[in-house]
């Protein structure tokens, strides 16, 4: 069966002002069961994630802060990312979750997996709360996968619009992660991070391959970076399992962001990392929750995700249709970056 991670403890995290608040999560529940498709998944329990499980990703003293920010009322940390008395406990079973579904898909108890869960993960470091990130779900899930789970190789995909930086620090001198991000970038743009100049350090180095897209980039260009530079690196590096951090924010009519992707875009990715995940690891795949703004499009997005996992793309749907201004694809850079990949 395809599982799914979800719990109400999610929805406690919140400011409703914010961008990334509970109403996220309700609209993608309340899509799931309406149209049918939670009742064809298999729901996981969700435990919080110990300590132990924490400080793999996570800095001791960041966790003592963490829990102290939540025993106050909601309250910014940064410019734009929150703690409210809920998130401490939900920040714990999002991870708890991502390492639930993990563990679902190595075992064989499910086919694949999606975490259905908030606060987001990707921008955490393990140090600092940063971009509405508390803790970093996806490396918890990966870190988890390598310590106890028996892998030695992990294939982190991030296609979210804004760049992972906390993935990539947490796992930037680990050779047994294959971290592979494909983002909008530019001078102002958050969080600043993620040049194709960053490659990782130490034993690490190579291990991180960040494409940066200019504003405007469209289907084609993601297509392109999931067919010319994740395939032939993810054959390379011989995956056991791929996670990946799914953010819907590269759609066209996305406020935060400046691409121009498409629900059907989106889908023809899933599709292609399904069978990427088929042909190097047995089809062990689960796909983790980050970034998406525009409720009508989250919504959607993960219900042709789940329609692709169940193995019923043909019915995924995209009824917002075409950005209003045609795409700014730059499919040379992609195909150059491409080669310089392979040189190496």
């Amino acid at each position: 069966p395809v599982a799914y991670a979800y719990d109400d403890i999610f929805l406690a995290h919140d400011l409703p002002s914010h961008p990334e608040n509970a109403g996220r999560l309700v609209a993608i529940m309340s899509t799931l069961a309406e149209s049918g498709l939670a009742a064809k998944m298999l729901r996981l329990d969700v435990i919080p994630a110990d300590r132990a499980t924490l400080e793999r990703v996570h800095t001791p003293r960041y966790l003592d802060w963490l829990r102290a920010q939540s025993n106050r009322p909601t309250h910014l940390v940064d410019r734009d990312t929150y703690v409210s008395p809920g998130s401490y406990e939900a920040a714990l079973s999002a991870v708890g979750a991502a390492i639930r579904c993990a563990r679902a898909v190595l075992s064989g108890e499910a086919g694949s997996a999606v975490a259905l869960v908030r606060p987001p993960g990707h921008h955490a470091r393990p140090d600092q709360a940063m971009g509405f990130c508390l803790l970093n779900n996806i490396a918890g899930a990966a870190a988890w996968a390598l310590a106890k789970g028996g892998l030695d190789r992990v294939l982190i995909f991030d296609f979210d619009a804004h760049h992972g930086n906390g993935t990539q620090e947490i796992f930037a001198n680990d050779p047994r992660v294959l971290y592979v991000s494909v983002h909008q970038y530019d001078w102002s743009f958050f969080p600043g991070t993620g040049s194709s100049a960053e490659r990782g350090t130490g034993p690490g180095q190579g291990y991180t391959i960040n494409v940066p897209l200019p504003p405007g980039s469209g289907d084609d260009s993601y297509l392109a970076v999931v067919d010319t530079i994740l395939r032939p690196q993810a054959i390379r590096f011989r995956p056991q399992l791929i996670l990946v951090s799914a953010g819907y924010d590269p759609h066209w009519r996305e406020p935060l962001t400046s691409l121009n992707v498409t629900l059907s875009g989106l889908t023809t990715i899933t599709q292609r990392l399904v069978a990427l995940a088929e042909e190097l690891c047995q089809g062990r795949i689960a796909f983790f929750l980050e970034g998406g703004y525009d409720r009508e499009v989250l919504s959607l997005s993960v219900v042709n995700l789940v329609l692709v996992l169940l193995g019923q793309s043909h019915l995924a749907q995209d009824p917002i249709g075409p950005p209003p201004v045609p795409p700014r694809d730059d499919l040379e850079s992609i195909e150059e970056l491409a080669r310089v990949l392979d040189a190496r």
